[in-house]
């Protein structure tokens, strides 16, 4: 009880009033509010700390202050005269025949499901919620109305106080900062609200919803960086909780997903069948020889007496040590290889290093099963994959479930996407939402690790710009690789399996091509030896060495002409 005084203390916007909460709680109790629209659920976060201090002005509002998370700011609160404004033009239109006390009623019936939205306790007593929120979605349904767009053209119905605000072309910075800020977090309000006050425009409850999607829509294709999405999906209005959440079901459609995802699957695990119906009759013929090495070493490991124990003082020698550690793999092509291997590495302590790399290129059947590997987002970047000969295309519909890799052309499939100033706070306050919400795969956070990983430097950014799949309207291709690669910060791994299917693809696709391969193997064998050359430069330095030691003493000299006089040819 004491902690939760505390947190609720902690979160107030003034000192805790025991005697207040003590009322809310029990007025709440007893009273049997109205549920709309289903079960309550907490639906607006605060953002997870790890993201927030990775970079705060992505998820704090800098310009005007939606919900009570960040209304009492005092930088924010100087909005307030725009939103008293919209208020007024939205009571004059709308409340003809309906007055304010009505309103106000109406709204009061929420306050219990407004508050079960909000993931943090809000200190604050039912009017001031009412009033807050009657301000703030009179403001936003009046910006919203602003990408509006009826007959090709957006209907500017805003007025003259709000017009330095707007900017089409979005040259203004107030513009963009404002745009940002309704796609935060923590800057949300519950759709109820904005319904509610719509359905006072409107005749009916279908009237009003339609006029929230077509905003919200119109909305969406102002910031969103994928711009080429034709066919939205019908999404209810109801079925989202607030703005965010409906731009979220926009860009990840979650049924068509996971329809893709199971028939992947399915093919996969086809595919591993016939797999280990070919192997069968190699795994029968080396299982004899399997299990006579495993019972020699059973009977060698029972052993005590001497010549077995100097056998083990041999084999733990530095010399054999080394010998162990040479790179060439031709002993484990041989019938029980692979066992004497194993052996080996469990008595000097030694793990093979390119062993991750094979497994890399081995068919896993398992990839939903298999535990997930923060190893397994590893992926070669454009320029690298470019090299290797894969190429790059943008898909048809921009949709993040339409990425794949082709590995019979090598073709590496990327929605496009426009990048500008809005994008990364857009993207950024997707994830947070994604990862609070706990409910399926983190799609986007996915999306922004791949994108992570194939680009690292401003050639690779360059490369997909020259593509078409990114089009750049930010200052430069490093401002785009420095965005990318800021955002890797994830609170949890998630697996996602057309996206890991189609990195796992693009891995074993560049590991299969003959230049990488090379690589490898002078990687692994020379490279990789290092110990092993060491010690043979060591002896050939000893020898020359000694033989100038033995040619200071004797006069080898006579021996080479000797030797040259012999072998040189008779020229008569």
């Amino acid at each position: 009880m004491s902690s939760l005084r505390k947190a609720m203390s902690y979160n107030s916007k003034s000192t805790f009033d025991e005697h207040r909460w003590v009322i809310h709680i029990r007025k709440t109790l007893e009273e049997d509010f109205e549920e709309e629209d289903g079960e309550l659920s907490v639906t607006i976060f605060n953002v997870p700390k790890l993201l927030m201090a990775s970079d705060p002005d992505s998820y704090v509002p800098q310009q005007v202050a939606i919900g009570p998370y960040h209304y009492w700011r005092p930088e924010l609160y100087e909005m307030q005269s725009y939103k008293l404004a919209a208020t007024k033009r939205f009571l004059k239109k709308s409340l003809e025949s309906l007055n304010l006390d009505n309103l106000v009623d109406q709204l009061t019936k929420l306050e219990q499901r407004v508050r079960s939205c909000y993931h943090k306790y809000l200190d604050l007593n039912g009017e001031t919620m009412v009033w807050m929120m009657i301000l703030d979605a009179s403001f936003l349904l009046e910006l919203l109305q602003i990408y509006t767009i009826q007959e090709g053209a957006p209907k500017r119905v805003v007025s003259s106080s709000m017009s330095h605000l707007v900017d089409f072309a979005g040259r203004k910075s107030a513009h963009n900062a404002i745009l940002r800020d309704l796609v935060m977090l923590e800057n949300q309000i519950p759709l109820c609200v904005l319904r509610k006050m719509l359905k006072f425009k409107f005749s009916t409850k279908e009237a009003a919803d339609d006029m929230l999607i077509f905003m919200f829509i119109s909305l969406f294709k102002q910031i969103s960086p994928f711009k080429t999405i034709e066919d939205f999906p019908n999404i209810e209005v109801s079925e989202s909780t607030h703005l965010l959440d409906f731009f979220y079901d926009l860009i990840v459609h979650k049924l068509e997903t996971e329809h893709d995802v199971t028939i992947d699957v399915e093919i996969e695990q086809e595919d591993e069948q016939d797999h280990e119906g070919d192997d069968e009759n190699s795994k029968d013929e080396s299982s004899y020889v399997k299990q006579s090495f495993n019972e020699l070493w059973r009977i060698l490991s029972k052993l005590n007496n001497r010549p077995i124990r100097l056998l083990n003082r041999a084999l733990e020698s530095r010399p054999l040590k080394l010998l162990a550690k040479f790179p060439c793999k031709i002993i484990t092509n041989l019938p029980g290889g692979k066992l004497l291997k194993q052996r080996l590495e469990s008595i000097f302590s030694f793990k093979e290093k390119g062993e991750e790399e094979n497994q890399e290129n081995e068919n896993s059947s398992n990839l939903i099963n298999k535990p997930l590997l923060i190893e397994e987002i590893t992926i070669p970047c454009v320029r690298e994959l470019l090299s290797s000969g894969v190429n790059f295309l943008p898909t048809t519909n921009g949709s993040i479930s339409s990425i794949s890799f082709d590995a019979n052309i090598g073709t590496f499939y990327l929605p496009i996407i426009s990048l500008d100033v809005n994008t990364e706070v857009f993207l950024r306050n997707l994830v947070a939402y994604e990862s609070s919400v706990g409910s399926g795969p983190l799609v986007i956070t996915r999306y922004t690790e791949l994108m992570n990983g194939i680009i690292d430097t401003e050639d690779d950014a360059k490369i997909l710009r020259e593509k078409g799949i990114i089009l750049n309207h930010l200052k430069s291709d490093q401002e785009v690789a420095n965005m990318w690669n800021g955002m890797s910060k994830s609170l949890r791994l998630s697996r996602v399996p057309f996206l890991d299917k189609t990195i796992e693809d693009a891995n074993k696709y560049y590991n299969n091509t003959l230049k990488i391969k090379i690589w490898k193997f002078i990687k692994s064998c020379v490279f990789g030896s290092w110990k092993v050359l060491t010690f043979l430069a060591i002896i050939f330095l000893l020898f020359l060495t000694a033989l100038q030691a033995f040619c200071s003493v004797h006069t080898c000299h006579h021996f080479l002409d000797n030797a040259l006089e012999a072998t040189s040819p008779n020229i008569d």
